[in-house]
């Protein structure tokens, strides 16, 4: 399969209308036929969709893929009403026992939820929120700086702000700030108009707040605020002193008065580890490494690589980030980076490997609702072979920088923690206010950022020590409420860490298991499944948290 050849026909209103009739009209004689027929139309609407979103990332400032993505945006709605209304036939049917016998119960569960989040209502609403979306990207995509000669993206700036010369970090960053600072205007005008939307949204749904409905979008079926909220006090009572007094250690074995933002990416006094070449040699060293992991991994990583379903290379037009799409039509995934010669590239990288892998595992689950978990459970994946790569590191950073680079990781997975429910406190604080004028909501922030992370100082960077720091976080305008999920996921990807020390082939099944269930339980579930213990369970935090005290002090 190659990634080259991959073609799907553009669907239209009247193409999705009279795929859908005939799916209804199938329904009334043979309900099994009419469910794989929906789940066909399903899997090659969403394999259209997703090459078209893939396709201007790569390169926004492409008029036909920008176009493309336009009109996906636009045709959105409508195929969702469809969906939608489909789902809703099939729920109301008093023989519910049968359709779950046909489509399984937790899919069933699924559409009853689904079917709460979407009403032609709200149509034009999404397609406005789409638009607004794809303007925080291109804008985001737009930004150019010149620094030691070369001329950057912001993705580009990442070696410059964890160089070893602190002068040179405190540029990087700058420069990153004061491009936020010279569109603040427009980019709080973009996140004020989605949280009225968003808001707007849920009234005419029914709810009260949009947080409700985004936990409904989430799909999120066996836990809600109150549970995360509970999760977020363990953090603030496990991790962040333990953080606090990593980040002091760091402060005074570097001779440093004290520790400003731009001394927290330059983790390791050596200076962090970074890959051992470009592009090309960490694509190759990753062969020999899946190889001596695992044959089911270095099958699959020949597959994506062979086929050109990777595209990791920055470049300048190239949206930010990384992702991990998927073609469920032809069951193959792809993964999406911007490589810049840091250690964040051999981060990047096994996160969405972790993605695309268990896309591939779970490709022959049954129905497409169980092809990908609610995505708390996705970032399991993701975030554990980020660990169970460690005893290969010296493949991709050279041996003598291998147990640098494992602590530096792990260093860094704690130090996210905080963020990460900080970056989910400050949206359940939005949306509970959902009209206070921007200047409030960057005061928000500020109160956050000094509840779980005490230590930040900004120095003179004007535009993060006023409250904006969170407008360079994509997650919060195009994902909402999408980032407690990395640290629910992080708690039990840790434990798969504890575990693979002790036994890392045992571990390994155990996570291929875990691949190879894709979506077909809610979070809970899959995660009992695994052995793993819930995030939410009294002291699962706590554990994890001294594991990796324990081997930081050693």
């Amino acid at each position: 399969m190659q990634f080259a050849d991959l073609a799907f026909p553009t669907p239209t209103r009247e193409t999705l209308a009279a795929r859908h009739a005939a799916i209804g009209a199938l329904l009334d004689t043979d309900r099994a036929a009419a469910l794989g027929e929906f789940d066909k139309a399903r899997r090659e609407y969403d394999s259209w969709s997703a090459l078209v979103h893939l396709r201007f990332s790569q390169d926004t400032t492409d008029a036909a893929a920008k176009s493309a993505r336009e009109y996906a945006d636009t045709l959105a709605p409508y195929a969702t009403e469809l969906e939608t209304a489909l789902k809703r036939r099939l729920l109301a049917d008093p023989d519910r026992a049968g359709l779950e016998a046909i489509a399984g119960a937790h899919t069933v569960r699924l559409w009853a939820n689904d079917i709460t989040t979407f009403d032609p209502i709200i149509a034009g609403d999404l397609e406005e929120e789409s638009k607004l979306s794809a303007r925080y990207t291109e804008l985001l995509a737009s930004a150019r700086f010149e620094i030691e000669g070369q001329s950057v993206n912001l993705s580009g700036l990442a070696p410059y702000a964890e160089h070893a010369v602190r002068a040179t970090r405190h540029e990087a960053e700058r420069l990153r700030w004061g491009f936020f600072a010279e569109h603040r205007e427009e980019l709080d005008g973009i996140y004020d108009a989605m949280v009225k939307l968003r808001h707007g949204m849920a009234l005419k749904l029914g709810d009260t707040s949009f947080t409700d409905l985004a936990y409904r979008r989430m799909r999120r079926l066996d836990y809600g605020p109150a549970e995360v909220a509970r999760y977020r006090e363990e953090v603030l009572k496990h991790v962040v002193p333990l953080v606090d007094s990593l980040l002091d250690r760091r402060r005074a074995t570097n001779g440093w008065d004290s520790l400003c933002y731009w001394d927290e990416a330059f983790i390791d006094p050596d200076g962090n580890p970074k890959p051992i070449g470009d592009h090309d040699t960490l694509v190759a060293a990753a062969e020999t490494m899946f190889d001596r992991m695992d044959p089911r991994l270095a099958d699959f990583y020949r597959t994506l690589r062979d086929g050109g379903f990777m595209d990791l290379k920055n470049r300048p037009t190239k949206a930010g980030g990384g992702f991990c799409t998927s073609f469920p039509s032809v069951g193959a995934p792809f993964i999406f980076a911007n490589f810049n010669g840091t250690h964040h590239d051999i981060g990047v990288f096994t996160h969405e490997m972790g993605h695309a892998f268990q896309a591939w595992e779970s490709r022959n689950q049954p129905g497409i609702d169980q092809l990908w978990p609610t995505m708390e459970s996705a970032e399991i994946h993701s975030m554990s072979l980020e660990f169970l790569t460690h005893p290969q590191m010296g493949l991709l950073v050279g041996d003598r920088a291998a147990d640098r680079f494992r602590t530096m990781h792990l260093i860094a997975s704690l130090s996210f923690l905080p963020y990460g429910v900080c970056v989910d406190h400050f949206q359940h604080q939005v949306y509970a206010k959902p009209d206070a004028p921007p200047a409030e909501r960057h005061a928000m922030w500020q109160k956050l950022e000094r509840l779980y992370m005490p230590w930040t100082y900004y120095g003179d960077l004007k535009h993060p020590t006023m409250g904006g720091r969170w407008q360079a976080k994509p997650h919060i305008y195009n994902g909402p409420f999408y980032y407690i999920d990395y640290t629910l996921a992080l708690c039990c990807a840790m434990q798969f860490w504890v575990r693979s020390r002790k036994d890392p082939k045992g571990t390994l099944d155990a996570y291929v298991a875990l691949c190879e269930r894709g979506g077909s339980l809610p979070f809970s579930g899959l995660v009992e499944s695994a052995g793993l213990i819930s995030p939410f369970a009294p002291g699962a935090l706590a554990d994890v948290v001294r594991e990796a005290q324990s081997f930081l002090d050693t």
